[in-house]
């Protein structure tokens, strides 16, 4: 009766788990073809069971409500909390933005990065500071970034949270 009983149970869990890493991948899904998103905006998520978390930062804010909105429709999404920041309109950022892209795209060995629909080096301007966000492929890559968006003029300060995919 316990080994019917532990068997049981895992099989619970097992199916729990299948289950959260479905809805992970819908959620991740979802975001990545909003239609708006593009490298200048940072969406990440959390799911607890049935309740996903939205973070991030965006330009524009019918991405925050549209994000909010395609995730509420996912089948085993009970709730959505939303604290996705929409970044300030300002021209200079606008302008750093630009530049920054420039500056790192425009690199020899990230030029690869920017073919994709979405490049994964995130780009986040927020009254002058920026933030890299995403992923590369080595620590040169990462290296690279931080310096070429260092070295464009107006930048007040870079924070480079960008991640060595394996």
């Amino acid at each position: 009766m316990k080994r019917i009983l532990f068997i049981l149970f895992l099989t619970a869990v097992t199916v729990a788990a299948q289950s959260n890493e479905r809805l992970i991948k819908a959620v991740r899904h979802e975001l990545v073809m909003l239609p708006f998103y593009d490298v200048f905006d940072n969406l990440a998520y959390r799911v607890d069971g049935d309740k996903v978390t939205l973070f991030g930062q965006v330009v524009r804010p019918t991405l925050k409500t549209d994000a909010e909105r395609v995730v509420k429709k996912l089948e085993g999404v009970a709730s959505v909390q939303n604290e996705i920041e929409v970044l300030p309109v300002s021209p200079n950022d606008d302008r750093i933005r630009q530049r920054v892209y420039r500056a790192i795209y425009s690199k020899g060995p990230l030029q690869r990065y920017s073919i994709r629909a979405v490049p994964p080096i995130h780009i986040i301007v927020k009254n002058g500071n920026v933030v890299l966000e995403g992923a590369v492929g080595s620590e040169g890559d990462k290296n690279i970034a931080n310096i070429a968006a260092n070295g464009v003029s107006g930048v007040f300060s870079v924070k480079n949270n960008l991640v060595v995919d394996k």
